[in-house]
């Protein structure tokens, strides 16, 4: 997978981002709780306007009733008519008064009997309702007028806005209730407005009459949400902020672990957990000490030491290789340095390079304070070339191997036969030494192909005049064949696992 080194997020990057995880969860829990106090007002307003508007159908039902059966008697005598006209006030709860008209004139009133009085049609929303602001015998005192013509006779029924109003506080306690007829529109306090309805600031409602004509609007006011939200919601809220805080534990958590491999081993190689460990190397002959190879480990403060295999790969692909290989030249430099004295030949120490290596100089000057760091002649420091990688035969390649050789580094190919192009390898690199891969050594007495690919190696060295390492001997067959077929170095479990830096050094000085 394709890697790139990332700096480490500064301090107070951190805390913003769990900050931001910490709020998110309560911001849009929020949010979606105002999208649903939003739904219940608008639900509770049209159910208000709906309840209010049915209340007022029933009482203009109750009035158009009375109107209905005083009709006939428009055109009789005053003095003939005047009973029935209070009869209907009496009859009826709602109804305030009655009245009989002629030719679009009232004469006949339940609470006056005879007057006169014009009656203009036009007054009326749809020839029918007539919304006012009280009358000379109670001014400034609602009234809903309802009128009923047939020809030259008519009557008008007048329904008290002591009942209306009632009916918008009682309905609408806990909203704002409107009755709105015509240009006229009547509050829960009983007054009557001219002009347009106003609008409602939250969750407006506006329901219109199919029988009458008029219409019914309910809503809240400003800010009504949030105080909706604080009355009925503080549970809610308590959870929200429980989730907030665990989500930015957990944002913080997730921040201080890596946000990928190549973060993570920069991380650790900041803290320097990749450590050396040392694989003895013996002569063929004798069997004694010749040297080590340096091996890399992460000693992962959790997850204890980690597999090679699980983390060079990475470190090769995102160039944390480099940085890496130095560090561990430079532990390797101050824990075998002092010792070097005692060394009785040059003491060969192998250490892994990859393509990334060389693809600058750079190498050149860490290999250099490498050996500074020793007793001048006490080591042969031999760099091997992993082969995972291609290396390109490049000017900048022939030139930084040039030099290696003129510092007195030795090159190795690792893993020989198994990598890209090793023979392409021993055409263009002046090597020193060739390392077989264990795959080979393990097929001895085993696999007789196998062993005749060894045998030609070792056949192929011989001619080139080659030093030859074969890694991961584990058996004494392994190791006469090898001493047989006079292979230099042998490496491998029979003379020592790797081992940690303590551990090494101890034995180095005890042999």
């Amino acid at each position: 997978m394709p890697l790139t080194a990332r700096s480490r997020r500064k301090p107070g990057t951190r805390i913003l981002v769990t900050l931001l995880c910490g709020l998110l969860p309560i911001l849009s829990g929020t949010a979606i709780l105002y999208l649903q106090a939003e739904r219940t007002l608008h639900q509770s307003a049209e159910q208000t306007a709906d309840e209010a508007l049915r209340q007022f159908e029933l009482m203009l039902d109750n009035t158009a009733q009375a109107a209905r059966e005083l009709l006939p008697l428009a055109g009789q005598p005053c003095d003939t008519a005047q009973l029935a006209l209070r009869e209907q006030v009496t009859r009826r709860p709602f109804v305030r008064s009655t009245n009989l008209v002629w030719d679009n004139n009232l004469y006949c009133s339940s609470l006056f009997g005879h007057f006169k009085e014009a009656v203009n049609p036009g007054d009326y929303t749809q020839g029918k309702l007539w919304l006012m602001n009280g009358n000379p015998v109670t001014p400034n005192t609602a009234l809903l007028v309802y009128r009923l013509s047939d020809g030259r006779s008519g009557a008008l029924t007048t329904l008290d806005g002591y009942h209306l109003s009632n009916i918008l506080r009682l309905i609408g306690r806990q909203t704002l209730l409107l009755l709105q007829v015509g240009n006229n529109w009547l509050s829960a306090d009983g007054k009557v407005h001219q002009g347009a309805l106003p609008p409602l600031p939250v969750a407006q409602s506006t329901l219109n009459s199919s029988r009458y004509a008029f219409s019914v609007s309910a809503g809240f006011p400003e800010g009504e949400v949030w105080r909706y939200m604080a009355d009925e919601y503080p549970p809610l809220f308590s959870l929200l902020i429980f989730f907030g805080a665990v989500s930015g534990a957990i944002g913080y958590i997730v921040q201080k672990r890596s946000t990928s491999p190549s973060h993570e081993m920069l991380r650790a190689l900041e803290a320097g957990e990749f450590i050396p460990y040392f694989q003895p190397v013996v002569h063929g002959d004798s069997k004694q000490w010749s040297g080590t190879e340096v091996l890399m480990r992460w000693n992962h403060p959790k997850e204890g030491l980690v597999r090679p295999d699980l983390f060079i790969p990475f470190a090769e692909h995102s160039g944390l290789i480099v940085p890496m290989t130095r560090s561990l030249m430079q532990q390797t430099a101050a824990l075998l340095g002092p010792v070097s004295p005692a060394f009785v030949t040059p003491f060969h120490i192998g250490i892994n390079i990859s393509a990334r290596h060389c693809q600058n100089l750079e190498l050149v000057q860490d290999c250099r304070e490498f050996l500074a760091a020793f007793e001048p002649g006490s080591i042969h420091l031999v760099l091997e070339l992993t082969e995972r990688e291609l290396i390109e035969p490049t000017d900048i390649t022939h030139r930084l191997f040039c030099e290696l050789r003129e510092a007195g580094v030795k090159i190795a190919i690792d893993d020989f036969g198994t990598g890209h192009s090793s023979l392409t390898y021993l055409r263009t690199f002046n090597v020193d030494f060739l390392k077989i891969d264990q795959s080979f050594v393990a097929m001895i007495g085993l696999d007789a192909l196998s062993r005749h690919i060894l045998d030609s190696i070792i056949e192929l060295c011989a001619k080139l005049d080659l030093g030859i390492v074969a890694e991961g001997v584990e058996t004494e067959e392994q190791s006469q064949y090898l001493t047989l077929h006079h292979v230099n170095f042998l490496q491998g479990y029979l003379y020592g696992k790797p081992m940690p830096a303590a551990d090494f050094i101890n034995a180095l000085t005890h042999r």
